[in-house]
């Protein structure tokens, strides 16, 4: 290289670190995101969860913890995870179910919902496991975790959240509002996210009205933002998009609910909310 030439590659070395220091240049290190089964227990049901987590850095980090829509924890579980943790959080995906347990049709997963629907304690508990497990991995932050929940996921993150269980943050995805005790709400430490299709006919006025109640009385920061045009199960392309069936993708709906997300955890873990 010529004297010339070396001078010149000094000066656009020296000009791209100026602008990378002063904001004007994104400096991007790509997450090399681990993802693995791990095995735990919840009471006497054994389950196996999955985590995921930027492994390019040993800074702790907040954690997430993932529960799963009605058909049990499945590749879009994990997806979710993998993306939460490309995102900079270490994510945990709940198995509710328990180990081994995976509905074969909606029909079966009506069924398996439904027990768990029926005893809140038990959903309660095996959401509360779920989270112990999250905690104990040594890159969550200490204080600093939250939970989602698509669907039958979204009521048991609700549920955990009336557990007082120790949360930052929660928000459901088209997740059910009701509650057979409401007065559980006064236990809820967490800022709430509620994300949920504006034309959804499985959550129904009378349970978004005893929900939003439910949080008045008892004082807890909440948000819930209706997507137009939108029914249940927005987010999940594989249920198509024939809306008179209930349930379908929205593209819109899904795109800004991540977003919203996004943004909600970017207030709440840096303190600001």
């Amino acid at each position: 290289m010529s004297e010339i030439a070396e001078t010149l590659m000094k000066i656009k070395i020296a000009f791209f670190v100026a602008a990378v220091l002063c904001g004007c240049l994104p400096l991007t290190v790509s997450a090399k995101v681990e993802g693995r089964a791990v095995n735990y227990q919840a009471g006497d049901a054994a389950c196996e969860g999955y985590v995921a987590f930027d492994d390019s850095t040993a800074a702790p980090r907040p954690g997430v913890l993932v529960i799963h829509d009605w058909m049990g924890l499945s590749d879009h579980t994990r997806d979710v995870c993998n993306d939460l943790a490309k995102l900079g959080y270490v994510a945990f995906a709940a198995d509710i179910y328990g180990k081994g347990v995976h509905p074969a049709d909606r029909a079966a997963a009506a069924a398996e919902a439904g027990k768990y629907k029926a005893d809140r304690a038990l959903l309660r508990q095996r959401a509360a496991a779920a989270l112990a497990q999250l905690k104990s991995s040594p890159q969550v932050e200490a204080g600093k975790m939250a939970v989602i929940g698509y669907c039958f996921g979204g009521t048991s993150a609700l549920e955990l959240a009336r557990s007082g269980a120790d949360l930052v943050g929660v928000v459901t995805f088209h997740g059910g509002l009701d509650s057979p005790t409401p007065a559980d709400g006064k236990k809820i430490k967490a800022h709430l996210l509620i994300l949920h299709g504006a034309d959804d006919p499985f959550v129904k006025k009378e349970d978004i009205e005893a929900f939003e109640k439910e949080l008045r009385d008892a004082g807890v920061d909440w948000e819930m933002v209706s997507y137009g045009d939108a029914v249940h199960a927005f987010t999940q392309p594989w249920v198509g998009t024939d809306k008179s069936k209930g349930a379908a993708y929205n593209e819109k709906a899904a795109r800004r609910s991540w977003q919203a997300m996004k943004d909600f955890f970017a207030e709440i873990f840096a303190g600001k909310s």
